[in-house]
């Protein structure tokens, strides 16, 4: 395999930069998700940071390395919805001028997001893959900084300060499941957490109706990724050049998800956890109520709640599917989960 070309010092290197600036999410349980996968099962509630999921940990490493020349240009991005957000808020913040790259399909919220954090956005791209040429080409045109949502070694870096955060909250998971679409996440958190548990399973989660991390492994480069899924923030275009050799390298399983798995799972956090998750932040629990892959009963596995930022009409479509018994609404556990 190819080695790692990011370490475990760039990650802490990126959680001093970032200091207090984001949210400590919590680690919660949940007895009755444990309890069907058979396994001890503890959620990590990135859809409580702020903008609504992990993003801002990758933009905020990007934004503090830049210097104060590059922050009067302006910086510009790419995004179907998550990454525009966190570089609304983020740039917001640092009083940095923004551009946001995105398309009519895009989430009709995620882009009032953007704007209501001050953002300006482009929406003449069709999709993600001319989204991110004409981002790139506004860099050039505009001379505005580039900031990648997940092909940047800065930015890996900044995602893996959840792991970094994480395996304070719980030391020796034995696995974390993490959800990925252009393998930023997926990149930083298994660079963490193999450089400090090495035993510890990194498990990646995609949907079966656009697997391009499968096809990217499959073919050993990224290729465009086919298909849709109604977990739109797992849909970017391609794995990322950079991401791919560090998941080839650290990751130890990839399992996909159906569609109608994510729409329980997202029906099962709102309705047990009580979490307000999008499909994509419910992706890793669809993987263990699915039972992909399947855990031991002394197993300790820690699945990825990476964000929370839902269209309401997709929603009003998931729990308008016929649900699993299961799924009914309940009165949770209790106060377990929070």
């Amino acid at each position: 395999m190819t080695t790692s070309p990011l370490t475990a010092d760039a990650v802490r290197a990126a959680r001093r930069a970032i200091g207090d600036r984001l949210h400590t999410t919590p680690l919660l349980t949940s007895a009755r998700t444990s309890e069907r996968v058979g396994a001890e099962v503890l959620l990590k509630a990135e859809l409580f940071q702020r903008t609504g999921s992990f993003k801002p940990r990758g933009v905020y490493a990007k934004l503090l390395r830049l210097t104060a020349e590059e922050r009067r240009r302006g910086v510009v991005a790419a995004s179907s919805g998550n990454h525009a957000q966190a570089l609304a808020y983020c740039a917001k913040t640092l009083g940095i001028d923004c551009l946001a790259v995105m398309w009519p399909a895009a989430s009709a919220q995620k882009i009032a997001a953007v704007r209501n954090y001050g953002a300006a956005v482009d929406l003449t791209s069709n999709d993600g893959t001319e989204a991110e040429q004409r981002a790139a080409a506004a860099a050039v045109e505009t001379r505005r900084i580039l900031i990648p949502a997940y092909d940047d070694d800065t930015v890996i870096a900044g995602q893996g300060t959840l792991a970094l955060e994480l395996l304070e909250q719980v030391p020796d998971p034995h696995a974390i499941l993490v959800p990925v679409s252009g393998g930023g996440l997926l990149a930083g958190i298994a660079t963490a957490t193999k450089a400090a548990n090495p035993q510890t399973r990194i498990i990646a989660v995609e949907p079966a109706a656009s697997p391009a991390l499968t096809l990217a492994l499959r073919a050993g480069h990224p290729v465009p990724r086919q298909g849709q899924s109604i977990a739109d923030g797992l849909q970017a275009p391609t794995i990322g050049d950079r991401c791919l050799p560090i998941i080839q390298s650290l990751v130890d399983e990839v399992v996909t998800v159906t569609e109608d798995e994510i729409a329980e799972a997202t029906r099962w956090l709102y309705t047990t956890a009580k979490l307000a998750c999008e499909p994509a932040g419910a992706a890793t629990t669809a993987a263990l109520l699915a039972g992909s892959p399947r855990l031991a009963g002394n197993t300790r596995a820690v699945a990825l709640v990476s964000g929370g930022n839902v269209d309401l009409e997709l929603l009003s479509t998931i729990f308008g599917r016929e649900a699993a018994p299961s799924t009914s609404p309940s009165a949770g556990d209790g106060g377990d989960e929070r």
